[in-house]
Formats: C-alpha cells, structure tokens, sequence
C-alpha cells in the first residue's frame, strides 16, 4: 500500500459498452422505471385509499411496493445518467453508499417476502385467529424488523467489501456499485473477505427463504385437503401473486450472488442485475394486480371516478 495511491473514485460502466446500443438501452429503462413508479404509487394511494385493501396482506403489499420504488432509484437513475452522458464517474463515498442503500433494500425485500409469506400461511392454516394474532402493531413491529435486519445486513456487506485496499484498477464492470464487481477491482487477496460474505448470506438469506418454503408447505398441504375444486382455487390464489414474486426475487438474485466474486462475467452481472433490480420490482404491480379483484377494482375506482 505504501508504494499506491488509494482510489478516491470509481468509474461506473452504465447498461452497455457499446455506444449505439445505449441510444436503445436508455429509452427502454426510462419506460421501465416510470412503468414501475406510477405502478406502485398506485398500489400505495389504492390501498390507502379503499376500506376494504384494509388488511394485513394489503398492508405488507403497500410496504412493499414502497420498498420496490426505493429499490429501483437506488440504481436506475445514475446508471441512465451514465449511459447518457458516457462519464461514469463516481466518488468512493458515493460507491459506499450506494452499495449500502442497495443491499438494505434488497435484503429487505428479501425480509418482507418472508413475513408476507407467514401472513398467507395465517390466513390460511388458522383463519379463525388471523385477525388476533396478525393484529396491526404486529404487522408494523414485522415490516420494521425487516428494515433493521436489512440494515444491519447490509451494514456488515458494506464494511467487509470497503475494508479492502483499492489502489486501482477502478473501473467496474457494472452499471452500479455492487459486491462482486467492486471486490474484484482490490490490490491484495479479497478471497478470505469473499468467504466470510458468502458464509454470512448464505445463513440469512438461505434461512429466510427456508421460511418462506416451510410456510408454502403447510399451506400447500392445507389447500389440498379443501373438499371443493373452488375452494382450491380461492386460497390457492391469494398466494400465487407472492409466490411469483418469491419465484423472480430468489431466482434471479441467486444467480448473481451465490457464486464467487473471481467468476464474475460482466455480461452475465448486468442481465441478472436487470431482472432482479430492475424488471422484478417494476414488474410486482402487474404480478400483483392481475388475479387480485380487489386490487383491480379499487385501481379502476381511482382512475375512473365518474363510472364509480
């Protein structure tokens, strides 16, 4: 360290290398983005809104589509910056806070997928006490435990990927600053800080969704037993939204972080960064809206006033 200079600064590739191709990458993620913020503003303003989206489930899908906007300008604003006007620049504090604020939100997402998980597993293996035990101060002690976990989560990722020296390369080969692209660009061995990061994930993150699986078991055995086709099919899809989302959230975040950051591919980072940074949390509003009646109706209420 005595014979380099300390980075003070990162460049930021944006969506692509290749300059034509920004002219369509831009417009595309511009449309992404604002698709996904009027989607979950309304989600927020009709459960907010309509008497009777007040429920728990309702309550944790407003959090969570306020989690989903957050998410996506953690990212999706700077990187459209970059790819517009080519200079990538971004300070070392700016790089650590960004990291910071996006693994908060990911991780509670992550958190929150969870406790709505348990919410359906309520509602459906105990629906006579459902309404005791998922009181509202419970329902607000579970979405604020899952932000401070995230925090704290995100708190220990940030300080174990910045604890390394950066003395240059700094050009990371991504269009925001994330764990495997940055380690990569560290002077000295980052393997033992690598497998302390992935021990530490694989715990919490595989634990929550373990959770989340236990929950999907008890209630898939329970909607089985139902006598009647209909029945099936009624509780069945009050999960099938959440499930999708499960499916898209794990899936694509699996993908990017569970595996080390010495094989990271460029290519391969930014498209399973898109999925599950940007076109799941911009696409849960239509997931959520499009076998829910309750949802539709009080979203066709807000914006056609005068045929309700």
């Amino acid at each position: 360290m005595s014979n380099h200079t300390r980075v003070t600064h990162f460049i930021l590739r944006g969506f692509s290398d290749a300059p034509l191709l920004r002219l369509v990458v831009i417009p595309f993620f511009l449309l992404v983005y604002t698709f996904g913020l009027l989607g979950n503003i309304s989600i927020i303003t009709a459960v907010m809104r309509d008497s009777r989206l007040h429920s728990p489930m309702y309550f944790f899908l407003k959090n969570l589509s306020f989690l989903d906007m957050c998410y996506t300008s953690a990212t999706i604003p700077k990187a459209m910056v970059i790819s517009f006007t080519g200079s990538g620049v971004i300070s070392y504090i700016e790089c650590v806070a960004q990291l910071y604020i996006f693994i908060t939100l990911s991780a509670t997402e992550c958190f929150l997928l969870t406790a709505m998980a348990y919410d359906r597993f309520l509602a459906i293996l105990r629906p006579l006490l459902y309404g005791t035990i998922m009181s509202q101060k419970c329902r607000a002690e579970m979405v604020a435990s899952a932000w401070a976990s995230g925090a704290i989560y995100s708190a220990f990722h940030t300080f174990n990927t910045f604890s390394l020296p950066y003395c240059g390369p700094n050009i990371v080969e991504h269009f925001f600053c994330d764990i495997p692209p940055v380690m990569r660009l560290s002077c000295t061995d980052y393997h033992l800080n690598e497998e302390v990061g992935f021990a530490v994930s694989s715990c919490i993150v595989m634990s929550s969704f373990a959770l989340t699986v236990l929950s999907y078991v008890g209630i898939v055995s329970t909607v089985v037993r139902i006598p009647s086709v209909d029945g099936r099919r009624k509780a069945f899809s009050t999960c099938s939204s959440h499930l999708t989302t499960v499916i898209l959230f794990y899936g694509t975040g699996s993908f990017m972080y569970l595996r080390p950051a010495s094989r990271y591919s460029p290519t391969q980072g930014r498209l399973a960064s898109i999925f599950y940074s940007v076109l799941t949390p911009s696409l849960n509003p239509v997931v959520y809206c499009l076998r829910n009646k309750d949802m539709k109706f009080a979203l066709q209420k807000l914006y056609c006033r005068r045929k309700y």
